[in-house]
């Protein structure tokens, strides 16, 4: 117990001294994360909107797609995005290789799936009758789309909360896409894994720290909103 105990003392240090180290990966993990967020929140919403309000032709197989990728392994998506991104591969020449962007495309490629079928379950489970409501009461079409989100909000809020956990968490994509390039494309989760196999129990201990601080104060800041 005592090295417990010894680590957690140095990763108080590091903290309140500002480890340059350490707060690089922060830094990292942050910006790579609103990137990969906002992406997967501006595709997925809507797609998952018309996935769960709409019927079509092969909505079934459409859903069942999206619900299998829920379970998709992180490093396959890191493989793909490699495949991709390497400068043998078609999209080679973007130079996104070993870069933050090209992490935050992989880890929208592991949100989207999450905010699309969350979404479109909140907007199945609504009540049936609201539509109806509307439009007789005269609602045109932006007017029905706007009823219908702000209805579903705690759902979609779900999903974004559920897609961001995924994302902050996620090791496969930033160690293989982006290297873990110390001072560049190292993360939090990545950082622990390396500083703990090497021995350095007291930096792995400072960023699951931070790693909690993070998602603690996400959850009181929605928590916040929720009851405004």
């Amino acid at each position: 117990m005592e090295y417990l105990l010894d680590g957690f003392l140095k990763a108080i240090q590091l903290l309140i001294y500002g480890d340059e180290e350490t707060f690089s990966a922060v830094i990292a993990t942050l910006e790579l994360s609103a990137y990969a967020m906002a992406a997967s929140l501006s595709i997925g919403i809507p797609l998952g909107f018309l996935l769960g309000y709409f019927d079509f032709r092969g909505k079934k197989q459409v859903r069942l797609v999206v619900d299998t990728l829920l379970a998709i392994p992180t490093v396959f998506i890191g493989l793909v995005v490699y495949s991709f991104l390497s400068y043998r591969g078609p999209l080679g020449h973007w130079g996104l290789l070993f870069t933050i962007p090209g992490v935050a495309i992989g880890q929208t490629l592991l949100a989207l799936p999450i905010v699309i079928a969350l979404t479109a379950m909140a907007v199945e489970t609504m009540d049936s009758q609201l539509r109806v409501t509307l439009m007789s009461l005269g609602a045109d079409r932006r007017q029905l789309f706007i009823s219908t989100l702000r209805e579903v909000r705690y759902g979609i809020l779900t999903a974004a909360m559920t897609a961001f956990g995924r994302v902050l968490t996620e090791v496969g994509i930033s160690m293989m896409v982006g290297g873990n390039i110390k001072w560049h494309t190292r993360t939090i989760t990545s950082a622990i894994a390396l500083e703990t196999n090497k021995g350095m129990f007291a930096m792995g201990m400072a960023l699951g720290f931070v790693l909690i601080t993070i998602a603690f104060l996400v959850n009181i800041s929605v928590s916040f909103f929720r009851k405004r």
